[in-house]
């Protein structure tokens, strides 16, 4: 075992936020930059001594290399065992289940999410607890804390382990376990959903396209999708992870799917379709002829888990982000349950999970889920959709219309401009902070402001307070405007708006998204003085 001391740790202003810490690959790829950031994170959790931890990533540029790292890590740092998936291969929410059948301490995960992946894109590196969610703010305080003045870190010298052979192994002291990635997680759905009435709707001749991107969902959809339920072969998509993911952006929207939603809207459509993201916990859903938002998607589930068994007795209660429309809100309140809103980041919902206050869950990002794990997760939506289509017999067109016609339409989009230089992406945000008392009762685009705040929560289950969430701005007959800064890009920042609209209206239900709403856009645009950025359009829209 060696102790190698290095003279400042290379981490000076780089905090890890909610996902962990992202950063260029060739960053991680510096001499003793994941060796100093995961030495902190043993620091911060009181050492690895005698802990159980999970291991795995999305597959992408540097993936196992660094799996290598951490193994040799956590034996110098006196960890009882690692559990690791087959190739260094396991996606973000079968990391939470396997953390919490196994009664794991935590689990460490390597991917950029959605971000794209390669030696000069992106790579990234988190700390999940013990109950299989993100880490909480107080670690992740305390491990930027420590890489503020970690000086030495320690290491196994030894050479790289076989992570394709299945079964347990030692280095030094400690176990490590290889496990099949897709098993587990596999098991856990068959428990949640009707296999065979699953099973039944794809012998009847019911079609799917499933877009795996390249990426770490594609071993799990082919074993479950065309090896458990008998989709046809071929219905997985792109269903080999790539360490660049294709080349591709692994990014489950109309934007970065475009082929899919393409496909879903020509005359060789399928009856349902979905995509997954890089680390397979984000998820799009499509039918004949019609893209469902996320925050549709989390209110359809909602109105319907029931029909699944592992949701046979109702749900808790329904949980979303602030920026997530409202509505499963409007579900929530039929149903007499709780709904929650909380800040964006999964862990804001383990609170409530682990309280048993919520069920589900979700995020106008893509992501949901529910109390099975403690991460979104892509495809377990995929598959309570398949189970709600399979009870129902509807088409995903005709679901929505049902849907909207008995709650209303949120009609929702997010405009992203991404790169925006961080200096004027803050300014604006500071100059709408500043006039945030000025604006009620104040029109644009024919909008009145009748209330706007930057966003707080107050937990209601450990009574922690997060400030500057976002900023909202609701407009008289129900329409809103958010405004928030996202940290999941690696260059520059990210401005996100959320635009909604609620339609009751049985008349104007089914209108294009965009047009429905230009004067919320119209009005987002003038209030932020939008045009300073110098942006003809957003770089996505959602």
């Amino acid at each position: 075992m060696t102790v190698r001391t290095i003279q400042a740790g290379p981490f000076e202003g780089q905090k890890p936020g909610t996902s962990g810490l992202r950063k260029k690959t060739r960053v991680f790829m510096e001499p003793g930059y994941v060796e100093c950031f995961l030495q902190a994170i043993f620091n911060s959790i009181g050492g690895a001594e005698g802990k159980t931890l999970v291991v795995g990533g999305d597959g992408r540029y540097f993936n196992r290399e660094a799996i290598q790292i951490i193994l040799k890590m956590a034996a110098a740092n006196g960890a009882a065992k690692m559990i690791v998936g087959q190739d260094g291969l396991l996606s973000t929410p079968a990391v939470s289940n396997l953390i919490r059948q196994r009664k794991a301490d935590g689990g460490l995960v390597l991917s950029a999410s959605h971000n794209p992946g390669g030696i000069d894109e992106d790579f990234g590196l988190k700390y999940n607890v013990s109950n299989g969610g993100p880490a909480p703010e107080g670690i992740t305080e305390e491990i930027f804390a420590q890489t503020q003045t970690i000086s030495s870190y320690r290491i196994f010298d030894a050479p790289d382990l076989d992570l394709t052979a299945l079964g347990a192994s030692g280095l030094g002291g400690m176990t490590v376990e290889i496990v099949d990635p897709v098993a587990d997680y596999a098991a856990l759905m068959e428990q949640l959903f009707d296999f065979g009435k699953i099973r039944d709707l794809f012998a009847g001749g019911f079609t799917m396209r499933f877009d795996a991107m390249h990426a770490v969902t594609g071993p799990y959809a082919k074993a479950i999708l065309e090896g458990k339920l008998g989709a046809e072969p071929g219905t997985v998509l792109n269903a080999v992870p790539s360490v660049d993911f294709g080349g591709g952006h692994p990014d489950p929207n109309p934007v970065w799917a475009k082929p899919l939603v393409d496909l879903v809207m020509s005359d060789q459509a399928p009856d349902f379709a979905a995509a997954s993201d890089g680390d397979g916990d984000r998820n799009m859903i499509l039918g004949k002829g019609i893209y469902v938002t996320p925050s549709d998607s989390l209110a359809v589930l909602a109105a319907n888990a029931h029909l699944a068994p592992g949701y046979a007795k109702g749900l808790a209660g329904v949980a979303r982000s602030m920026p997530t429309s409202t509505a499963a809100d409007r579900v929530a309140e039929a149903l007499g349950i709780g709904h929650y809103e909380t800040p964006t980041g999964w862990k804001f919902f383990g609170n409530l999970l682990d309280a048993g206050k919520v069920t589900l869950c979700g995020e106008e990002s893509a992501g949901t889920g529910s109390d099975h794990v403690r991460e979104k997760d892509g495809l377990w939506a995929v598959l309570l959709w398949l189970n709600i289509l399979a009870e129902t017999r509807l088409s995903v067109k005709d679901m929505m219309a049902a849907h909207w016609q008995r709650y209303g339409r949120n009609y929702y989009s997010r405009h992203d401009y991404e790169a925006v230089p961080t200096d004027d992406a803050n300014q604006l945000m500071d100059d709408l902070r500043a006039k945030l008392t000025e604006f009620p009762g104040m029109t644009f685009a024919g909008l009145t402001v009748s209330a706007c705040d930057d966003f707080a929560y107050l937990d209601p289950v450990d009574g922690s307070k997060s400030l500057k969430q976002g900023i909202r701005f609701l407009f008289e007959g129900g329409a809103r405007a958010v405004f928030r800064l996202s940290g999941t890009g690696t260059v520059g920042a990210t401005l996100r708006i959320y635009l909604e609209k609620l339609e009751t209206d049985a008349a104007k239900l089914f209108e294009n998204t965009q047009a429905a709403l230009a004067p919320v856009i119209q009005a987002a645009g003038e209030m932020s003085e939008l045009d300073r950025l110098g942006r003809a359009e957003p770089d996505v829209i959602t």
